[in-house]
């Protein structure tokens, strides 16, 4: 091993691909991460921010829900659960617990296990929102059909139906590779794996809000009096924040896979680190999407924000009220002493 640094001079540049073939997998230097413990820090404050504030959404998504009895809050729920459960398995455990903490040095069979679950979680969170989109368009466009099959009921089956696909869709990726650690070039199967990965991430939910978007604002052009609303400037917001997010990160895997590796290539090492970190962001931001747009949302938020405080206030009033009873109470007069 030590003979082979001394052989290569330059590790981290992209060798050609016959000679890349040519060398043994112990003889390929791993690329360093540049980024040292930035991702960690990074992670850290997401996951500490992310959290919190998905659960805030959950709660006030739950309210609205419950009162306006409409399908759009179920499937906004449906996203803010999988945004929580990808900020658990994909940046808690997989990023914090077996990076940075164990360092990978754990059981192959629990890896490969996490890995099924960050893929399940990652594909309820991006496909939970094609049925939000398909809900808008025919709202939107088809206003008489939305009265007759949208319903809360409907709603959490087809929640159901995507939650489902996704934890089977995420089972293949049991056999997933590590691509910081494996020296070896991509394999048959790694090749399908990755495209399987970037269609079901990113082609194919990306082409659907593409084309329904496009025929949301064709009807509303051609009408010209309906004016973009609230709820479909919503869904166009988390759509095209999701496709720019995630854009990068399908970019450099597609490049993996044929130009350069990650393990090989410190460029493309920095490259994918920087991706991850970009993708995850969209697991935190809708909240503050959701703020900016809507106001039924900020104010169901207002409302869970001041429970507490109501709470501690009323329990403050009724136990000074009490102790004010108490002391302030008139000595009956069996009770009351006689002066002597």
């Amino acid at each position: 091993r030590g003979a082979a640094k001394v052989m290569i001079d330059w590790p981290n540049v992209t060798a050609s691909g016959n000679q890349e073939l040519g060398l043994k997998p112990e003889e390929l230097q791993k690329s360093k991460c540049v980024l040292g413990f930035i991702p960690v820090i990074y992670y850290s404050i997401l996951l500490s921010i992310g959290v919190p504030v998905n659960i805030l959404t959950a709660v006030a998504l739950c309210r609205l829900a419950s009162r306006t009895k409409k399908a759009l809050y179920y499937y906004l729920l449906a996203v803010t659960a999988s945004d929580i459960l990808s900020q658990l398995f994909i940046i808690f455990v997989g990023f914090l617990l077996e990076t940075a903490v164990f360092h990978r040095d754990v059981p192959a069979l629990l890896l490969r296990s996490v890995s099924v679950a960050e893929f399940a979680a990652n594909h309820a969170s991006i496909w939970s929102t094609v049925p939000l989109t398909v809900d808008r368009y025919v709202a939107l466009c088809h206003p008489l059909l939305h009265r007759q099959i949208s319903y809360p009921a409907r709603a959490r089956k087809i929640i159901g139906v995507v939650l489902a696909a996704s934890i089977a869709s995420g089972v293949p990726f049991f056999w997933w590779s590590d691509m910081w650690r494996n020296s070896h070039p991509p394999t048959a199967l790694d090749a399908v794996l990755i495209w399987t990965h970037v269609t079901i991430i990113y082609f194919l939910p990306c082409s659907i809000f593409f084309v329904l978007n496009s025929l949301i604002i064709h009807t509303l052009r051609v009408r010209q009096r309906e004016q973009l609303g609230k709820t479909t400037a919503m869904l166009l917001a988390i759509t095209s924040v999701f496709s720019i997010l995630w854009a990068p990160r399908t970019i450099v895997v597609i490049y993996h896979l044929y130009v350069s590796t990650v393990h090989r290539d410190w460029r493309i090492h920095l490259a994918y680190d920087l991706s991850n970190m970009l993708a995850m962001l969209n697991t935190a931001v809708n909240f503050f999407l959701y703020c900016f747009v809507s106001k039924p949302f900020r104010s169901a938020v207002r409302d869970v924000q001041q429970v507490p405080t109501n709470a501690s206030i009323s329990s403050l009033y009724s136990g000074n009220s009490k102790r004010f009873q108490r002391d302030f109470t008139p000595l009956s007069p069996h009770g009351a002493r006689k002066p002597s």
